[in-house]
């Protein structure tokens, strides 16, 4: 019970905290590169990810983070349970952003947080909503910010993984960007699978090896996606 008050005292706490540090980051014009930029951003957000999965007691292995290349890539990972967010942040040494459904906006300061991050809101109600957002993803990633995608559209509160959308991954065909699988195991005992609050879990998260896409070939994203969803399988359990 303790441990959940603190938690979520924490949660919104250093949200409050960091906001001018996140502005002042935003409106530095000192000559950057993308990365260098996103890098300063992600400072606040990475340390209270990390913090935020700690709180529970869980531990998290990475493996394979050497692989990750440099330079913008797409993330497409597996979506065990609400903690996968945080722990990607956290954990994973690349800045990142996510495509997230648009009601993560009804959380207060949380969407502050995920512009300066460079998400992406998705309304998957909206058909025009949802495919402009994609085009948003595009121009993003071509900018040169990573970003994460689960496509299997919800969270599976388990070790068995849904069906993937394959809409997102237009994200990937389209900019051209490395893909990087990640299999992310354990999650989901946290939250989704405790009775009361939180409880401590062993996750690991694992690195594939990058897929890199022909620059001037069509892809195919049915193939892509079957190829993401067959290596991330092998590492679930």
């Amino acid at each position: 019970m303790l441990r959940t008050i603190w938690w979520f005292a924490y949660f919104f706490g250093y949200l409050i905290y960091s906001l001018p540090t996140i502005k002042k980051v935003q409106k530095i014009d000192t000559p950057m590169t993308v990365e260098e930029k996103d890098a300063l951003m992600h400072q606040k957000p990475k340390h209270w990810a990390k913090t935020l999965v700690k709180l529970t007691g869980s531990k998290v292995e990475v493996i394979g983070q050497e692989k990750i290349p440099q330079g913008p890539v797409l993330f497409v990972s597996n979506h065990q349970g609400n903690f996968d967010v945080p722990i990607l942040i956290g954990f994973l040494e690349k800045p990142l952003g996510f495509i997230s459904k648009v009601e993560v906006k009804k959380i207060p300061l949380i969407p502050r947080w995920m512009e300066a991050m460079n998400c992406v809101f998705i309304d998957r109600k909206d058909r025009r909503k949802a495919v402009q957002s994609i085009k948003d993803g595009i121009a993003t990633l071509k900018m040169g910010h990573s970003l994460v995608i689960f496509p299997e559209g919800t969270r599976s509160k388990g070790d068995e993984m849904g069906e993937f959308k394959k809409g997102g991954l237009r994200l990937a065909t389209d900019s051209k960007v490395p893909v990087v699988p990640i299999t992310i195991s354990g999650s989901y005992k946290i939250m989704e699978e405790s009775k009361f609050g939180f409880q401590p879990a062993q996750v690991k998260v694992t690195v594939h090896d990058p897929i890199f896409l022909p620059q001037d070939e069509k892809v195919d994203g049915n193939q892509l996606g079957i190829q993401i969803q067959e290596k991330i399988k092998l590492e679930i359990g």
